[in-house]
């Protein structure tokens, strides 16, 4: 239980700032708590709701929203969603999970690489 709480504040902190918890709490589930990867994401999307809430409230409170450009955003957003939770549902756990660690590995190779070209310049 204690080790659930702390992967729960991690994620959340991590959610607060923007990255988003998911990176951090769908691995954690699954390594940690031995949950599988579809409960796992499940997890995350009911965990995502009252985290996405209240940096909103924060988000908003600091002037740091642009709903010109979030509501295109969130309305495509909507439809992958959509398309994303069928895929997911018809694939196996272990095809899923593999499917996240590679988004991951090609996430943090994009970060490693974007960093070197800031540093150049």
């Amino acid at each position: 239980m204690i080790l659930a709480v702390l992967i729960g504040v991690f994620s959340g902190v991590i959610s607060g700032m923007g990255i988003g918890g998911g990176t951090i709490l769908i691995p954690a589930l699954s390594i940690f708590l031995n949950v599988n990867q579809h409960n796992a994401q499940g997890i995350n999307l009911l965990y995502f709701i009252p985290t996405a809430a209240v940096a909103l409230v924060v988000h908003f409170k600091n002037k740091s929203l642009d709903f010109k450009t979030a509501i295109p955003i969130i309305l495509s957003g909507v439809a992958g969603a959509a398309g994303g939770a069928i895929v997911a549902g018809v694939i196996s756990a272990q095809t899923l999970r593999k499917f996240f660690a590679l988004f991951l590995f090609a996430m943090g190779l994009y970060e490693i690489f974007k960093k070197k070209k800031q540093e150049k310049r």
